[in-house]
């Protein structure tokens, strides 16, 4: 056959929509413009990744857990783009790095950061006790009343256990909400907003930042404040385990490093370790400026993930990868999907940790007696 003859067949089956965008105008709406102008390469990508996170993520019974590297509270994505997010019910769960969570605590605490240009003298700022962000400036009294805040709070009785991150990011996360309230700064600090809706916010490296060397120079003063990084592997694994029993699950990701892999490492943790039935996340979203040929887990593919049990092979279609700065994704993807879809009912996972743990502790007993029976 004629390969020019089969040309139309071929485009039809393979093709979307015709490349005909509308002429950019003033008051172009933001769904507009990436519904019509964001076409390809990684604009049309990112129209994809609008799409999934309106269609399918945010349907009622899907669960979207965010993972967050990069240093995005302190360009003050937490107060435009990630509370609206959680007040909406659009975020369900949260593994964050520690450094975003305390540069976080600043706008509870009333602290100023600053915009300024990349490139600056970097002695001249030290000599002067500023601290730089490549672009961000801010004094480094600010580092110091931060601290001061977590060292004096958590030496209150009511710190003097062993916490999970979700449940000490929980603890805390009620004093900043009432430190915004008296403050007038309502709205201004992720913790707190996660604190309101119940949302469990983890940290997959506890000790690496500047609230766990806090945590760690209270323990040198005899403090009882502990943290189990392990409690935290349960109970992530809980949250995704519950989500699938009766629907779907999906993981947004900002950028990659250790929160990406411990959302993603959710599904071998039920699978390969747990020994319980299950297939993989449902969908999975990233932004992200890492390569996947370095071999690195920030670049990693959904389909290289997906060989790990991290995806559902299944599911696969319902995957997308922008190759684009997360500063500029996130603020198009919550005005996207803020106009697009209504505000969700709040699963509040916070306070249902205790129960989902036991559930995921019985179906492990189960498969251990199951085991145990077969191997005797």
């Amino acid at each position: 056959m004629d390969a020019k003859s089969t040309a139309p067949q071929v485009l039809s089956r393979i093709s979307q929509k015709r490349i005909d965008p509308p002429a950019v105008h003033s008051g172009m709406p933001v769904t507009e413009l990436i519904e019509q102008v964001f076409l390809s390469y990684n604009a049309g990508r990112l129209r994809e990744a609008c799409r999934l996170y309106n269609e399918k993520m945010l349907a009622d019974d899907a669960t979207v857990g965010l993972a967050l590297s990069g240093a995005l509270t302190p360009a003050g994505l937490g107060i435009s783009c990630l509370v609206p997010l959680i007040e909406a019910g659009f975020i369900d769960w949260i593994v964050s790095t520690g450094a975003n969570l305390y540069h976080d605590t600043h706008y509870a605490l009333g602290m100023d950061l600053f915009q300024a240009r990349p490139g600056m003298n970097d002695l001249e700022l030290r000599e002067h006790a500023i601290i730089r962000i490549y672009d961000i400036v801010f004094e480094y009294e600010n580092l110091l009343n931060t601290d001061r805040f977590y060292r004096t709070l958590c030496r209150s009785e009511a710190f003097q256990q062993t916490f999970g991150t979700a449940e000490f990011h929980y603890l805390a996360g009620k004093y900043l909400a009432a430190r915004e309230e008296e403050t007038g700064r309502k709205g201004k600090c992720l913790l707190a907003a996660a604190y309101r809706a119940g949302v469990p916010v983890f940290t997959s490296s506890p000790g690496d930042s500047s609230i766990g060397m806090n945590l760690a120079a209270l323990q040198l003063e005899g403090s009882q404040l502990r943290i189990d990084p392990l409690r935290d592997v349960n109970q992530t694994a809980a949250i995704v385990f519950d989500a699938k029993q009766s629907g779907k699950s999906g993981v947004l990701i900002l950028g990659g490093g250790s929160p990406k892999n411990f959302i993603l490492q959710t599904e071998p943790q039920i699978q390969e370790v747990l020994g319980l039935p299950e297939s993989g996340h449902d969908y999975f979203l990233q932004c992200t400026d890492a390569r996947p040929d370095t071999g690195g887990l920030s670049g990693a593919t959904p389909s290289e993930a997906m060989t790990w049990g991290k995806v559902d092979p299944n599911m696969l279609p319902d995957t997308v990868t922008c190759y684009v700065d997360s500063t500029i994704a996130l603020p198009l993807l919550t005005a996207y999907v803020l106009s697009k879809h209504q505000p969700r009912r709040l699963k509040r996972y916070m306070d249902r940790l205790p129960e989902l743990v036991q559930q995921l502790e019985e179906h492990y007993e189960e498969v251990r007696t199951r085991r145990e029976a077969e191997e005797k």
